[in-house]
């Protein structure tokens, strides 16, 4: 969901970034979004459907400057893939970027039900919104 909403807020502000998401369990390699999620954003018309699953690797410490995680078993995940301090400096909930410091998760909706997506959608909507117009000022 995150990727989604941050790509539409970059395509919104005329914003040009990569955005991309990944996992951490082998078993999802290759799915299409939950069908909550993809309600949840096709309600805001934002269309996640040609989204596929895909691993984080060692990789994307290379490919990305910023990566955002949402729990503290993300965290600890990407921790345990990470090279070097170097690596590390690019992780950060991303919960920080509205509450820094809070270390505050995103909630799996994953067992819930659409409420919970819903819930999911609010905080990162404003994590994301935050985000991209911290993004533009750097810019500038």
């Amino acid at each position: 969901m995150a990727e989604g909403i941050l790509k539409e807020k970059f395509k919104q502000l005329h914003y040009s970034g990569t955005v991309d998401s990944a996992g951490f369990e082998d078993f999802h390699t290759g799915d299409i979004p939950d069908e909550r999620a993809i309600h949840t954003l096709r309600k805001r018309n934002i269309d996640i459907t040609d989204h596929t699953a895909r691993l984080f690797s060692v990789k994307d410490f290379d490919r990305f400057d910023r990566i955002y995680i949402m729990d503290s078993s993300h965290y600890s995940k990407v921790s345990n893939l990470a090279r070097d301090e170097k690596d590390m400096e690019k992780v950060n909930y991303i919960m920080n970027v509205i509450n820094c410091g809070s270390d505050q998760f995103v909630k799996d909706p994953w067992y819930d039900g659409l409420v919970a997506f819903e819930e999911v959608y609010e905080q990162l909507d404003r994590a994301c919104e935050t985000l991209a117009q911290q993004l533009i000022k750097e810019t500038n």
